[in-house]
């Protein structure tokens, strides 16, 4: 508990500040071609994460659609399926 405050403590600049960089970082997820469907997966349930220690409240619908749209074009025909 000590390391999530340490980590995530601060005042409430800082805090915005996290949570902002947060969220562009949870926009901007997508899947490179070096990156397995399970890392692309793994990185996105990370930010996710960190969000909700954040006070951030993300939906799971949303949590699907944007996993389905970091998806490579290759791998859409295999998640589609």
């Amino acid at each position: 508990m000590e390391a999530i405050e340490k980590r995530y403590g601060g005042n409430k600049e800082s805090k915005k500040v996290h949570r902002t960089l947060l969220k562009q970082h949870y926009e901007n997820c997508t899947a490179s071609n070096s990156k397995t469907l399970d890392q692309t997966f793994d990185r996105l349930q990370k930010l996710i994460s960190q969000m909700e220690i954040q006070g951030e409240v993300i939906e799971q619908e949303d949590m699907n659609l944007k996993l389905l749209r970091s998806l490579l074009s290759k791998w859409m025909t295999y998640a589609l399926i």
